[in-house]
């Protein structure tokens, strides 16, 4: 097991009507003036962003808005709440949605206080010493931003999409999170988080680091309860239940406690990544056609976790012929997927002929003529990679 140095600084409050203590939890954490941040359609039709602002209104809380945030945020609205914020003196973030609200309202919390582009933190130009501070209500468990220091923009100029890893400054001050604010996602909203949720435990898992029994152990036993509970979501919406516990393991599956002294890897992100930023699909989604092919891959240069994974999460049989067993564990995940809902190849995501030769181009472009630490992938191995998810 690697040294680590782990930030935890988010107070998480769960449970039915959580929401309204939103009022009170910005008072608590100093805020005077907030601007909330959402997209648009379900805070709105559902009354939840009225009942916010009646919370902040109850607490003597300015509030401003900034909606309209789509899945995969851009830049534009990074500027545009970066505006709003210093011209009204705003000292607070709430996020009202999922991981594009959340990240969103990250990116402008760094931003406001910086005197430069606030892309210059994802491009490498600078670092974050200080930002302002976010909260969450959460409404779509899927990229675990409400527990993590993540934030992932996309620079419309080139369609860059790259992540920014802050858990200094940027994990939320608190995250509300009642599952019954989920109650009314469709179907394959849900699984694509599921999806998400899940390969954010892969891209930990699969790592070389050895002597890690206890972060196996609860990357393993996180992957088999989303799978349990999965189903269940899908079958029974409203179950709150089912809700709570596929909820409480897209946090824990993000915030970093299922990966203490291991090096992790993230090449099947920034795979999928180039495409939601060319083809502006569903991350999820995207994932769910990469991820397999990634993993496939792996099995012929790097077998010993893929071959664990198979036997511990799938129950494989335990096999002298690893490779097979590893293959049958692929499989179990592709069928499991498929089974909620979610694409297997490019064809399914919706993508027809895509362009391999731009996402590989842009892929190394962004993160480097080497991405990853399981196995270190040139373009070379990122096309075949690709190429496996035709």
């Amino acid at each position: 097991m690697n040294n680590f140095t782990f930030h935890s600084l988010t107070e998480f409050v769960f449970g039915r009507d959580t929401e309204e203590q939103v009022g009170n939890l910005c008072l608590k954490y100093g805020a005077r003036n907030v601007l909330i941040v959402y997209g648009g359609g379900s805070a709105v039709r559902s009354g939840l962003l009225d009942r916010v602002k009646s919370s902040l209104s109850g607490a003597e809380i300015n509030c401003y808005e900034l909606s309209g945030i789509q899945p995969n945020p851009t830049d534009e609205k990074v500027y545009e709440g970066i505006k709003i914020v210093r011209d009204n003196t705003i000292n607070f973030l709430l996020a009202v949605g999922g991981g594009s609200v959340i990240d969103t309202a990250k990116a402008i919390a760094a931003g406001a206080l910086y005197d430069g582009d606030f892309w210059d933190f994802y491009c490498g130009l600078a670092k974050v010493e200080k930002a302002l501070k976010v909260g969450v209500i959460l409404t779509i468990p899927a990229a675990g931003s409400e527990g993590s220091g993540n934030t992932v923009i996309t620079k419309v100029d080139g369609l860059h999409k790259i992540s920014l890893r802050v858990p200094e400054h940027l994990r939320p001050a608190f995250s509300i999170m009642n599952p019954e604010l989920t109650f009314t996602l469709p179907a394959r909203q849900t699984a694509a988080g599921i999806c998400d949720m899940m390969v954010h435990i892969f891209e930990r898992y699969f790592t070389n680091t050895p002597e890690v029994e206890t972060g196996d152990r609860i990357c393993e036993g996180l992957l088999k309860a989303i799978i349990e509970e999965a189903p269940k979501v899908i079958a029974f919406p409203n179950s709150y239940e089912a809700r709570a516990n596929i909820m409480w393991a897209g946090m824990v599956a993000h915030n970093w406690t299922s990966a203490f002294g291991m090096e992790e890897c993230w090449s099947s992100h920034f795979m999928e990544h180039e495409i939601s930023a060319v083809y502006n699909v569903t991350h999820g989604a995207g994932l769910a056609v990469v991820f397999p092919a990634w993993l496939t891959w792996m099995i012929s240069h790097n077998i010993h976790k893929p071959y664990q994974f198979a036997v511990r999460v799938f129950d494989v049989p335990v096999s002298e012929e690893k490779e097979t067993a590893a293959l049958e564990g692929v499989r179990r995940l592709k069928a499991f997927w498929s089974s909620i809902g979610l694409p297997q190849n490019f064809r399914e995501l919706g993508i027809e002929h895509p362009d391999i030769d731009l996402l590989v181009s842009k892929l190394h472009e962004n993160k480097g003529k080497v991405i990853g630490s399981y196995y270190k992938l040139t373009a070379k191995e990122t096309k075949e990679i690709y190429e496996l998810a035709l």
